[in-house]
């Protein structure tokens, strides 16, 4: 019999739905592609919509659903926190309480309600069960690896009481051995100093990772001294003496400000500076080196292969690149959804292995179980070509080998082109099918993507979408890494040395120094976020890659994700035209339509 389990991850940020089909993958979607809000916390209840209308399903169709936290586990943990910090706190505790009592305590009721909106005959009764939050994100990168044992570290803000676990999976089986608990948290130390350098907390963590290489972290003595105590084997205590989340409605206080002497800084009115990059520098490598520290502890402790990672802080790819690079592990599976909504995903994978007590079907062929990430909507050329025309487009139609020959040939020239094609990606990076490309080879493309295009910071670094057989002749890489979850270093033939008066340079200054044969996915410090693409994971975007190589002889393309600042990747045909419009893309590539931006307003 059929057993269809439907995940749910919501109201804490990015929320998501997930389809589970006798323990395959079938469907997984983070709501804000639908709604268009940036990082949406709402009910996936379109999300949920998408899924069963692709699968063709009824909501009664589904056997079990399955929620990614406890939030009676929550509430304790609120409660407990407000009660050991009272007196202070009482404005915090007086906004969330009534909240709290009036709705997420009846997270059944309120569950149930939304669904009933799909379907008012739906019932719960045997139905609707709940995980727990790091448990979610453990099955979430176990059960999609194709390890049949590993160590698994999940580490992030909080889930209901832990910031950082630790379990131990054998086979069909995976248990939480270790935790770290709430307030003590790398992933809210981390915010602290998105919040302090004038980024979003839950959406700004990327731009303080993408900044630091442009800083000296000379502030790293400062915040072992004061901010964190670590142990030899990782963990860690931070002094709640300098921070305010517990109680207050801030991530930090007046005495983490008068600590690195330097107010917070107010996007609206202070530039990014000095000050700031070196900051950035500091918080990333006591990063990178608390989670080298865990990682090397585990491997001596357990000795095991594999590793697994999930949660907030595994999208930290520049850490994972240095855990990748001092080879403490045969193996490293990073969960691409490794936020929040990968918890919908791993809710249904630990109820499907762990509560019903199904063996692992993935294990055989090296068979990709998350299918590329590609688990999102995707859309017919009819489609495509009815939508466009209600638009009042212009495009013209080819086959399918014209598409990648002429779009090439663009690329090749230096044009950017917004490229859409066949089901979105799930979780925060777009990975060939709903991407902006470009040449790599051109010093302008990231001035240009950033300013004119994506509409965001100059500093921010583009990813390379690199051949898979190709990899290793332009990176210090020679491996997997189909999720642009680890970063490498530009290889050394590849790389520009700088000058004496361009090492001389500080901060943004270093921005505009080509430092190889491709600087437009060259950081400032001669990295890049590598995603490897073979004809498996997604063999129209190879043949691109492909036919770009052959124009060039560079088997790289520029990938970032098709949006601007502050949306979300475009999901649909109206999402991708829309984009195009209002920004200075040059191409849009959609299934086999090409869009020329010039001609759109004649």
């Amino acid at each position: 019999m059929t057993v269809r389990i439907l995940g749910i991850s919501c109201f804490y940020h990015d929320s998501a739905a997930s389809l589970l089909v006798d323990g395959e993958i079938f469907s997984a979607v983070q709501e804000e592609r639908f709604t268009r809000i940036k990082n949406d916390d709402s009910f996936p209840i379109e999300a949920i919509k998408f899924i069963l209308e692709s699968n063709k399903l009824s909501l009664n169709e589904i056997d079990y659903v399955v929620f990614y936290e406890k939030p009676f586990l929550k509430f304790e943990r609120l409660l407990e926190t407000y009660l050991s910090f009272a007196p202070k706190g009482f404005k915090s505790f007086s906004k969330s309480m009534p909240l709290w009592i009036k709705e997420k305590l009846f997270m059944k009721k309120i569950i149930v309600n939304n669904l009933q909106e799909l379907d008012k005959n739906f019932s719960e009764e045997k139905k609707l069960f709940f995980s727990e939050h790091h448990l979610s994100h453990a099955a979430s990168a176990y059960f999609a690896s194709n390890f049949n044992n590993a160590i698994v570290l999940t580490a992030d803000g909080v889930g209901e009481w832990a910031s950082t676990t630790v379990a131990i999976a054998e086979g069909n089986e995976l248990e939480i051995i270790k935790e770290i608990k709430f307030p003590h948290s790398l992933g809210l130390l981390y915010s602290a100093f998105t919040y302090y350098t004038g980024f979003k907390v839950n959406g700004g963590e990327y731009k303080l990772m993408g900044l630091a290489p442009y800083g000296i972290p000379k502030f790293t003595k400062t915040i072992y001294d004061n901010l964190i105590d670590v142990k030899d084997d990782g963990s860690f205590n931070l002094n709640q003496k300098y921070f305010n989340y517990c109680t207050g409605l801030t991530m930090t206080n007046s005495k983490f400000a008068d600590l690195f002497g330097y107010k917070n800084r107010d996007p609206n009115k202070e530039s990014l500076n000095q000050f700031h990059m070196d900051i950035a520098a500091s918080i990333q490598k006591v990063t990178e080196e608390i989670m080298l520290k865990i990682v090397k502890s585990l491997k001596k402790e357990f000795n095991k292969p594999n590793l697994c990672l999930a949660g907030g802080v595994a999208l930290n790819c520049v850490a994972n690149g240095k855990i990748y690079k001092e080879k403490i592990f045969e193996n490293i599976y990073v969960q691409p959804a490794a936020g929040d909504a990968g918890g919908s995903l791993g809710a249904a994978l630990a109820f499907w292995h762990l509560e019903l007590k199904n063996k692992r079907n993935n294990l055989k062929n090296n068979v990709d179980f998350m299918k590329g990430s590609y688990l999102g909507p995707e859309f017919s050329d009819d489609h495509i070509r009815k939508e466009l025309r209600e638009f009042g487009a212009v495009f013209d139609t080819f086959t399918q080998d014209e598409i990648i020959e002429k779009t090439a040939k663009l690329l090749s020239e230096g044009k950017s082109c917004g490229w859409f094609q066949g089901r979105m990606e799930f979780g925060p990076r777009a990975l060939g099918n709903r991407s902006i490309l470009a040449d790599p080879r051109s010093e302008e493309t990231q001035k240009k993507l950033n300013l004119k295009i994506k509409y965001r910071e100059s500093f921010r670094p583009f990813a390379p979408s690199v051949l898979a057989d190709h990899v290793s002749d332009w990176f210090e890489f020679n491996d997997s890494s189909p999720y642009m979850l680890i970063v490498s270093d530009i290889k050394q033939e590849k790389k520009i040395e700088m000058n004496n008066e361009e090492k001389k340079l500080f901060g943004i200054n270093k921005l505009n120094i080509k430092r190889s044969e491709v600087p437009s996915i060259t950081h400032v410090d001669y990295s890049a976020r590598i995603q490897t693409v073979t004809k498996e994971n997604n063999n129209l975007y190879y043949k691109l890659i492909d036919k770009f190589n052959e124009f060039t002889g560079v088997p790289i393309l520029v990938n970032t994700s098709f949006n601007i600042r502050g949306e979300p990747i475009v999901c649909s045909v109206k999402d991708a035209y829309r984009c195009f419009l209002t920004t200075e893309l040059d191409f849009l590539v959609c299934g086999n339509q090409i869009l020329e931006r010039k001609k759109q307003f004649q």
